[in-house]
């Protein structure tokens, strides 16, 4: 007999309904004994001991079967839906041994320190796409900077300066973590190129809400974390808009956190992009490392994002609040580390500012 249920041919679905059965047939059995015991006023012991080790059964299935059983299908189906990587790895009951080893071996094999280099290869790709040499590049800008330096052409010097700066930080040494001086910096070189794009119409600042900038400023955060949020805030928050546009980085910290806040006062982004953006963010999936030349919408944000939550865990990452016509927030949130490598034992900051460019 061909079982035409769709979920037929998995083990669980058979298990699950032959217990139902088994279920069954004890409940018939117990209640026909429940009957001759009243009938004929006998083997009342026998029945409440049946019934009391049914109970316990029954009790011990639940709590030791059905809820384990509950929980990895949770985890199992949030790993499949792109929520969690981490948590397939931590399963406390594993279905099987032979389970248990397969989730060992693709661990091994889907190795989280791959996964960053190759993130690392990828935002050298989206920066350059992969097609500039360095040291050609460095040697061109230096060159027509000196031409025009001799020229009188101090603008057009001062813009190659920045954009061979710029170049040489984004392309060098791509190691994991980098001080947020470091990142500010990068960031006034961008800034630089690209006021010579909007002039005016552009205004960035950086506000501090810490007392102590000089510390803030020694805390590490993956390379290349703002610079993809600031380019989004311009060209999808600020280009298409009339008259100036602001983008403030604010830059905040807690005992164990770095929050950096990307804020623009530019067209904002509609209610149903927003949903769809945040759930991308929300969700753990390779796609954006796809090297076919494909530029989807957000996939700086999306590529940002992922390296965070690959380095740091789910906890962390990024998050966009967003009002059409008012402007957009996007929201960094990363593990406060020290120049060594370990969180600051720092109390929480007290509330200040100070501005930058």
């Amino acid at each position: 007999m061909v079982m035409k249920n769709k979920n037929a041919h998995y083990i669980s679905f058979r298990v699950y309904h032959m217990f139902l059965v088994l279920l069954t047939f004890i409940a018939c059995l117990l209640f026909a004994l429940t009957l001759i015991s009243v009938a004929n006023n006998k083997y009342i012991p026998m029945l409440i001991i049946s019934y009391a080790v049914f109970f316990i059964i029954a009790c011990a299935s639940y709590k030791r079967i059905y809820l384990p059983y509950k929980e990895t299908s949770k985890v199992l189906k949030l790993f499949a839906k792109g929520y969690t990587i981490q948590g397939i790895y931590q399963l406390r009951w594993p279905l099987s041994p032979e389970m248990d080893q397969a989730i060992k071996k693709i661990k091994a094999i889907f190795d989280t320190s791959d996964l960053i280099n190759a993130t690392k290869k990828q935002s050298q790709y989206l920066a350059l796409q992969n097609q500039i040499n360095p040291h050609f590049l460095y040697n061109s800008l230096e060159g027509i900077r000196g031409e025009a330096v001799v020229a009188g052409l101090d603008n057009v010097a001062e813009m190659a300066e920045a954009l061979g700066v710029f170049f040489r930080y984004t392309i060098s040494n791509m190691e994991n973590l980098v001080t947020l001086e470091d990142e500010l910096t990068n960031i006034e070189n961008y800034y630089i190129i690209q006021q010579y794009r909007f002039g005016e119409r552009l205004n960035l600042s950086v506000k501090y809400d810490c007392e102590d900038k000089k510390e803030v400023l020694k805390l590490r955060l993956p390379k290349l974390t703002l610079q993809p949020i600031v380019e989004n805030a311009i060209f999808h928050g600020i280009e298409r808009k009339m008259g100036k546009g602001n983008v403030t980085i604010r830059i905040e910290t807690t005992p164990k956190r770095l929050i950096i806040t990307v804020s623009d006062d530019g067209l904002g982004i509609q209610e149903e992009q927003l949903r769809e953006l945040n759930k991308k963010l929300n969700t753990q999936s390779f796609d954006y490392m796809r090297t076919d030349g494909e530029r989807r919408a957000g996939i700086g944000i999306i590529n940002v994002n992922n390296r965070i939550k690959l380095l740091f865990g789910e906890k962390y990452g990024i998050d966009i609040y967003s009002t059409v016509n008012l402007g957009t927030d996007v929201e960094i949130t990363l593990p406060r580390i020290t120049e060594k490598g370990g969180e600051s034992p720092d109390e929480r900051r007290s509330f200040s500012y100070g501005t930058g460019n």
